[in-house]
């Protein structure tokens, strides 16, 4: 960068470095002004790809639509459960996620591309200094056989590729629109973060609610038993009964032991997650919540603004079209502007003196003129990548809806069904209730009582279930409408 100063700064000392300076300048400012009165850009235009969009979900008519849009999923989405410890989770996600720091590094990369992209519409300048000694040898009769001279040299270089057809600009449009892309890759990855961790979470309140009604069933077991046994010694009940309790109390513990197999998975998976090492994190009992929250679905229309995924495919297929323009640029000439200036003497002192400027300027323009079909298969290439990306967008759209109606299905389906069975959980307590009593009376067996307590626990746990499953179904639709994200403006 010195050497470049020096030669500048030596140039403006006097008319003659003056005039060498216009002599070099002036090809440049003719390109460009090439530059800004050409509009010339190879390639097809972009238009957005189209993709069937329904005009309104099959499951909407019994779902609640987004209108006004005020109540449309927005940021911290997860706060529609209005549980302040999975609040305090997710926001830890946002910071420590391993996946979404990749993410940001793929983003920071993809941007980086871009800055570099736009430098090759600006000149390049080098500059290079040389001393050399050198030495000819003459005759052995010669007196200057042992004659030696020294030559120091500063040239500077400018090499600038006009853009005349656009294969810069096109390039620069893919670059961003693959960096659009990468920002919509970042945001899905968190996204996805973030319903994975819900779905953990609610899994681990689910396991929690199914140990704590594990819990009050053997303290009703433990009851039975000791009723048995009281029964047992007065010679009521005999001993296969007792028996009989206290292996229905050793299932239900095994079961209890069992569900922290489950839990402990989950917690570790919350832990990995949030970027914490599984062994120094810990989430304290949670239970479920007693209703799913009401999910806006908004309108199939709003899905391709609001999904990351799709706005990421929609994005690489813009840069597949302006990789076609760059592809067909190589057909046309290219227009090379070079200037070359500096100072030659065999004296260093005497190095920027007016005899020793040198300088020589010069367009150059290059053509392909045979390639074996190279370009035609570059160009063919690229018109296949753009059709795969097309196919990829619509197909994204199209699992896209079908994953938001699958979810509200799931929603509608798995309400009527615990409907059902929440009947079911009614109506077995009340005949435990009245079989105990029964058994009290001496009207039924242990057996019997046991029975139908088994079938009592069973429609418990089913209960907790469906009430997990909906709270997940929950999660993937809200993930799968987009999460809180919305396409920014281009």
């Amino acid at each position: 960068m010195s050497s470049i100063i020096i030669f500048i700064m030596s140039l403006r000392g006097a008319k003659r470095r003056s005039n060498l300076l216009k002599k070099i300048a002036t090809p440049f400012g003719l390109a460009m002004t090439l530059i800004l009165s050409s509009g010339c850009m190879i390639g097809p235009k972009y238009v957005k790809p189209s993709a069937e969009i329904p005009e309104a979900y099959k499951e909407s008519k019994d779902w609640k639509l987004a209108q006004p849009q005020d109540n449309v999923l927005k940021g911290n989405w997860w706060e529609i459960f209005n549980d302040p410890q999975l609040n305090a989770l997710e926001t830890q996600v946002n910071i420590s996620n391993q996946n979404i720091a990749i993410a940001e590094a793929q983003y920071a990369q993809a941007y980086a591309l871009v800055q570099a992209s736009k430098s090759a519409f600006f000149p390049i300048l080098s500059t290079t200094g040389s001393y050399t000694r050198s030495h000819e040898g003459g005759g052995s009769g010669s007196s200057d056989s042992h004659s030696a001279s020294s030559l120091t040299a500063l040239n500077a270089d400018v090499t600038w590729e006009i853009d005349l057809w656009g294969r810069f600009r096109q390039t620069l449009t893919s670059y961003k629109a693959l960096a659009q892309a990468s920002a919509a890759d970042l945001e899905n990855a968190r996204l996805s973060a973030q319903a994975a961790l819900a779905q953990d979470y609610f899994q681990l309140c689910s396991d929690d609610a199914q140990k704590k009604i594990l819990d009050d069933n053997m303290a009703i077991y433990k009851q039975f038993l000791a009723l048995t046994k009281n029964q047992y010694a007065s010679g009521v009940a005999a001993e296969s009964a007792v028996i009989q309790a206290e292996t229905q109390l050793e299932s239900t513990q095994a079961q209890e032991i069992d569900i922290g197999v489950n839990r402990a998975q989950m917690e570790h998976a919350i832990a990995l997650l949030m970027g914490k090492p599984a062994s120094a994190f810990a989430v304290p009992p949670s239970s479920l919540p007693d209703t799913v929250p009401l999910v806006p679905a908004g309108l199939p229309s709003d899905l391709l603004e609001r999904r990351p995924d799709i706005a990421a495919a929609e994005r690489a297929a813009a840069s597949a079209n302006a990789l076609i323009g760059v592809a067909q640029s190589a057909y046309f000439p290219t227009l090379t502007l070079s200037a070359s200036g500096g100072y030659q003497s065999s004296n260093l002192a005497n190095l920027f003196s007016s005899p020793n400027p040198l300088w020589s300027v010069g367009p150059a323009l290059a053509e392909t003129i045979f390639d074996a079909g190279l370009r035609q298969a570059q160009t063919s290439q690229a018109r296949a990548v753009y059709d795969q990306d097309v196919a990829s967008y619509r197909q994204t759209v199209l699992t896209a809806f079908q994953q938001v109606e699958d979810n509200l299905a799931a929603l509608r389906i798995l309400e009527e069904e615990q409907g059902v069975q929440d009947a079911a959980v009614r109506d077995a307590k009340k005949a435990v209730e009245l079989e105990t009593n029964e058994y009290k009376q001496g009207i039924v067996s242990a057996l019997d009582v046991i029975t139908i307590q088994a079938t009592a626990l069973a429609d418990e746990k089913t209960d907790i279930a469906l009430m997990g499953e909906r709270m997940n179904a929950c999660v993937l639709l809200i993930q799968y409408l987009g999460g809180g994200w919305v396409s920014p403006t281009e």
